[in-house]
């Protein structure tokens, strides 16, 4: 079995007036987060994985503009999406631990944040997400079942004042 490895990232996609994308974790309807993935490989470059998880999980494709516009459901330039050098490290909910290699209960996930556009399209993975939203950042922080996510979500304004 290929075990998930106990690195992420977190990704806060926003507008730049604080409206936040959360959506809705199909393996638990009513979990509701900001995009989240696993490094593929150790040496996967934490950046490379934001951009891989963002396009897998909203079809928003980072730092790729396309000739073709109408193809593809969101472009934004690579340096909207910024490493906000911001680590968490916290306990895996035991629901998802047996993905993990046997003993594996720790978890290190580095925040990024996302500033896209306030009317770009999303499009879900439909095995990943239901539904996703856009709320104020405050209104945000308060629907997310994760701490570490809410706890992001309620730093935005200082990322954005300080790019």
């Amino acid at each position: 079995m290929n075990y998930k490895i106990p690195e992420s990232v977190l990704v806060v996609i926003h507008t730049a007036d604080l409206e936040v994308l959360l959506i809705e974790r199909a393996d638990k309807p009513g979990y509701w987060q900001s995009v989240t993935g696993s490094k593929d490989s150790v040496d996967e470059l934490l950046i490379e994985t934001a951009r891989r998880e963002v396009f897998e999980e909203t079809g928003i494709r980072v730092g790729t503009l396309s000739l073709n516009k109408e193809a593809d459901c969101g472009d934004v330039p690579a340096d909207n999406l910024r490493d906000w050098h911001v680590s968490n490290i916290y306990e895996i909910y035991p629901v998802w631990r047996h993905r993990y290699a046997p003993g594996v209960t720790r978890n290190t996930e580095h925040v990024f944040g996302l500033r896209v556009p306030s009317d770009i399209s999303i499009k879900l993975a439909p095995r990943e997400h239901l539904n996703h939203m856009w709320l104020p950042y405050q209104e945000a922080a308060d629907k997310c079942f994760s701490p570490s996510n809410a706890e992001a979500i309620l730093q935005l304004p200082k990322f954005i004042d300080a790019s």
